[in-house]
């Protein structure tokens, strides 16, 4: 049978002793911010371009920009409440 795991170096070099909970309260405290803030970006928008951009910002702060900048990033980004030409 196909273990993906099988061939992911990093799998085998975690440590014994994660816990999967440990980081819980952590993630959800800095994403929390993010949830409100595309919930009410979807009110002016779609829910499509909310999430779109709450994704893409979570994705920076993921490679270490702060919220705030990650944020001006993304804005930066639309022309006309769109990330593409023509995009709903």
């Amino acid at each position: 049978m196909y273990n993906p795991y099988q061939y992911n170096p990093y799998h085998f070099n975690q440590n014994q002793h994660y816990n999967p909970y440990h980081y819980k309260h952590t993630v959800l405290k800095k994403v929390e911010p993010l949830v409100h803030y595309g919930l009410h970006e979807a009110k002016h928008t779609s829910f499509t371009h909310a999430l779109r951009e709450v994704a893409a910002i979570a994705y920076l702060m993921g490679m270490g920009y702060e919220p705030n900048i990650a944020h001006k990033i993304v804005e930066s980004w639309e022309i006309n409440e769109a990330f593409y030409p023509g995009q709903r």
